[in-house]
């Protein structure tokens, strides 16, 4: 017989208990910046209507998706991305919501797109959003989430940058600064996208073919992109009145974000575009400094995105950060931490007539909310010690037929080896706490935190 072949699916990924603990560690650090900033968390269900993300992106994302017809003959879809679902949710009720609306989430989503370096065909993403705040101060706080969460991981402004800009900065300069048509904006767009991905003189030819510019003002455009911030903006373009206005929100922002001890977080380029055709304001992606990556994390303004739905016309600002790219730039900075198996007691059973009152201390244990874990089943002394090291255990309960008699049990300190004797009540009541020398076998990924395990 042919054994039967079920192997992953190409782009998808199995989480083992190390591999998960990884995934845990950026979910808390992700969850820990949203709570600080006074978000919300939500969920929504993994499959949506197809029509839901046509009308956002196109016809031609249907491409990317795993869509089909299901048995009720509804087109619908494993969700891409999570955006569209916050609007479908706040169009059914934020009409009767205090505003500004703060909500984050970290939900799967699955995209069948070609696999590469920091792209899969699932992930999971942190997506926060702002709704109904058209101020720059709600753009500069989603972007300041973002620095912080990676932050709260370790990295640094050696690691990474926020680059930003502005859409209508850039209009701005491209129709009254450089002269672009208004029906090749668009295409200025797409040209300016893929800035930093093209030799050039591949830059130039785009911009003549596609945009429209003559030859020198090509040329002088694909130079005025490659080093073009606030300063060279001013410097530029300063006596033109449409792009000074247009510059004003994008140099709050940075301001915003000086003063908040971000400032050395944060570029401003305009060649940062997002692909993304409901953008109407700031946008921007994290980058790390070596540049080998792609973005970590993208966002920016869409304030029509909602009544696109159905819903009010809320004004809203949010991001989405997925967990590759951000697990690739951990490992390769050596900054994810090592994983250790950590249970806070394993009961040494001498003998098979221990074993009742195993049962009793361990269950005792755990419903004060410590990890215990025992043999399962009758072993040798030294087997069981050794099981307990790779269990990662603090500390071992030893129940032999004496402690039994008198209800104590020896507690051995798996790290130092010190033994003492200690009451089973007093266990019990919490008197007693776990061997903490310097709790290291609880303070990796994927482990508890030991403060359930510690005395009160």
């Amino acid at each position: 017989m042919t054994t039967p072949n079920f192997s992953r699916l190409p782009g998808f990924r199995d989480f083992p208990p190390e591999d998960f603990a990884l995934r845990q560690h950026l979910f808390e650090a992700w969850r820990r910046a949203s709570r600080r900033y006074g978000f919300l968390e939500y969920d929504g269900p993994p499959l949506e209507p197809l029509d839901l993300y046509v009308e956002k992106s196109g016809e031609e994302i249907v491409g990317q998706l795993y869509n089909f017809v299901d048995k009720g003959g509804r087109e619908i879809t494993l969700r891409p991305e999570m955006t569209p679902t916050l609007a479908r949710v706040l169009g059914e009720r934020s009409r009767g919501m205090a505003k500004p609306i703060r909500w984050f989430t970290v939900p799967q989503l699955f995209r069948y797109e070609r696999q590469q370096r920091g792209r899969l065909r699932e992930h999971f993403q942190w997506n926060a959003d702002i709704v109904g705040e058209d101020s720059v101060s709600a753009d500069a706080d989603v972007v300041a989430l973002a620095i912080d969460a990676l932050r709260e991981l370790g990295l640094t402004e050696k690691d990474f940058r926020a680059r930003v800009s502005d859409r209508r900065l850039l209009t701005a300069v491209l129709r009254e600064g450089l002269g672009v048509a208004e029906g090749r904006l668009g295409a200025a767009f797409g040209v300016i996208d893929r800035f930093r991905k093209m030799p050039p003189a591949a830059v130039v030819e785009k911009l003549e073919s596609e945009v429209g510019l003559a030859p020198g003002a090509a040329e002088e455009a694909a130079k005025l992109f490659a080093s073009l911030d606030l300063d060279g903006v001013a410097e530029r373009f300063g006596g033109n009145a449409a792009v000074t206005a247009a510059a004003a929100p994008l140099t709050e922002y940075v301001a915003i974000l000086r003063d908040m001890g971000l400032g050395d977080y944060v570029e401003v380029d305009l060649t940062i575009v997002r692909g993304l055709a409901y953008y109407t304001g700031i946008v921007f992606e994290l980058f790390d400094t070596a540049g080998e990556l792609r973005a970590i994390c993208g966002g920016g303004r869409y304030d029509r995105l909602l009544e696109l739905v159905g819903g009010e016309p809320l004004p809203a600002v949010g991001f989405g950060m997925g967990d590759v790219v951000l697990g690739e730039l951990l490992a390769d900075r050596g900054l994810v931490p090592p994983y250790r198996r950590a249970v806070d007691y394993f009961v040494v059973v001498i003998g098979e007539e221990q074993r009742a009152m195993a049962y009793r201390l361990a269950h005792g244990l755990r419903e004060r909310g410590h990890r215990v874990v025992y043999a399962l089943r009758e072993q040798a002394v030294r087997k069981q010690f050794k099981a307990a090291e790779t269990e990662g255990a603090r500390a071992a309960l030893v129940v032999g037929p004496e402690e039994a008699a008198r209800d104590v049990v020896k507690l051995r300190d798996m790290k130092s080896g010190e033994e003492r004797e200690v009451s089973v009540e007093e266990l019990l009541a919490g008197t007693v706490g776990v061997p903490s020398a310097d709790d290291t076998a609880g303070s990796g990924p994927g482990t508890a935190s030991s403060a359930a395990g510690a005395a009160p």
